[in-house]
């Protein structure tokens, strides 16, 4: 495989926007969101590369660059760019909260019928994205990434490999490659998406909960050539947590009594039963209660069910308050440029 250089001297400098592309900018056609973190020495190829390949779409489009509490002048960096491009949009998270903040963030500002997402660290290429936007405009909502030759070492190309077997088997989506961020959405299926946690890689299976259709096709990626990754082994972990999260919310989030009260239930007849070992016991062999370690478990089990019950309902009641309410952000910004006022 072919990869492209990425290098400044390759590639030529976006044309700045007319007065006319200005006028309209916040009903472009598309958005794309990149989440960066100490990616200093990546985000001005980045933005070159993303500016030419967004430039011959001939579709209206801004550049949403969220940068996740970045210690090592990204911002700045970002801001020298931003001042010659108005279509370059950045969004300064006060600390860094993860990559699901960033691209929460991302999507909520985004102004395009279109979105897509990718990674900042050029690994994800550009020049994948018309071939994305051309399979949703086959009439699918999202389109999926699939690195098929990732350039990853072992260590982290086996674990990912497993974790997305075991989503599909879950979630019933079935796809080669969960985690790659790049991704095309259409606009009313990801704006109607709530991230929490690190739920970002969970984003076809929530879209799938909505009815969305979903593609998968293969795209480019390329070995890392600056920084570091952010990604350790402990990630496997944090997967399998969010995939029991996941998987209650698409299954019992709008009727959390089923998981709790079935429980209790199931608790509470274990109860009984043994309550009605110990009854037997005394009026068939004359073993009194309270020599038989079988009524500690009876009582425990009835105890334990009834108050499952109650946390069901609890939940319940929690449950329509959050759906009657607005939901509270994940995360606070301390700068956003080149977005028009709110209402515009």
């Amino acid at each position: 495989m072919e990869y492209p250089d990425f290098r400044m001297s390759t590639l030529r400098a976006p044309t700045r926007p007319t007065a006319l592309e200005l006028e309209g900018e916040r009903q472009v056609e598309l958005s794309i969101v990149v989440p960066v973190y100490d990616e200093v020495e990546t985000v001005e190829p980045l933005y070159r590369a993303l500016s030419e390949t967004a430039g011959r779409l001939g579709r209206s489009y801004e550049l949403i660059l969220v940068d996740d509490g970045s210690t090592d002048g990204t911002y700045a960096a970002l801001s020298r760019l931003a001042e010659e491009d108005p279509r370059l949009r950045l969004i300064q998270f006060r600390r860094n909260f993860g990559q699901t903040a960033a691209m929460a963030a991302g999507f909520d500002h985004a102004g395009g019928k279109v979105v897509v997402s990718l990674d900042g660290d050029l690994q994800n290429d550009p020049e994948d994205i018309p071939r994305l936007l051309d399979r949703l405009d086959e009439g699918y909502d999202l389109v999926s990434g699939w690195r098929r030759d990732r350039q990853d070492s072992a260590i982290r190309r086996i674990p990912s490999r497993l974790a997305n077997w075991l989503i599909g088997r879950v979630t019933g989506v079935h796809l080669h490659d969960y985690g790659c961020t790049l991704k095309a959405y259409r606009a009313e299926v990801i704006k109607e998406t709530r991230l929490y946690g690190e739920q970002h890689r969970f984003l076809p299976a929530l879209a799938h909960l909505m009815g969305a259709r979903i593609a998968e096709i293969e795209v480019r990626h390329h070995p890392r050539r600056f920084g570091r990754s952010k990604y350790g082994i402990g990630r496997t972990f944090k997967v399998l947590l969010d995939l029991m999260t996941l998987k209650f919310l698409g299954d019992y989030s709008t009727k959390p009594i089923y998981v709790f009260g079935g429980s209790g239930i199931l608790l509470c007849s274990g109860g009984i039963v043994a309550g009605g070992y110990v009854l037997y016991e005394k009026y068939a062999n004359g073993v009194y209660a309270y020599k038989n370690p079988a009524i500690l478990l009876a009582v425990f089990l009835f105890l334990l069910g009834v108050t499952l019950i109650f946390m069901g309902l609890l939940a319940e009641l929690i449950i329509r308050t959050h759906h009657q309410s607005h939901a509270r952000p994940t995360y606070w910004i301390r700068e956003a440029r080149n977005f028009p006022p709110s209402g515009e």
